[in-house]
């Protein structure tokens, strides 16, 4: 299992296509792949749990993964988050 603390750098935080973005990238790797706020857990795989997480400007999430692919998978994830989701 893999860790990796991300920052959401977009000033509009993640919203639906943000989100999207996440789920269509996510979806390429075969391991589970989670991200956490807080108490939170939810599969980055799935589009509602993502948007519920309402992670804003500025929010510490944490992204996991395990699986044969885990850490392809953080470091895409992780370049995703950091190059703001091309939308700036």
């Amino acid at each position: 299992m893999i860790e990796k603390d991300v920052v959401v750098k977009n000033r509009a935080g993640i919203h639906a296509r943000p989100a999207a973005s996440i789920v269509k990238l996510a979806t390429k790797f075969k391991s589970e792949i989670k991200i956490k706020k807080d108490s939170d857990e939810i599969n980055a795989k799935s589009i509602m749990g993502i948007i519920t997480l309402a992670a804003t400007f500025q929010t510490e999430l944490k992204i996991i993964a395990e699986g044969e692919d885990e850490e392809a998978a953080v470091d895409a994830l992780f370049n995703l988050f950091e190059n703001k989701f091309e939308e700036e």
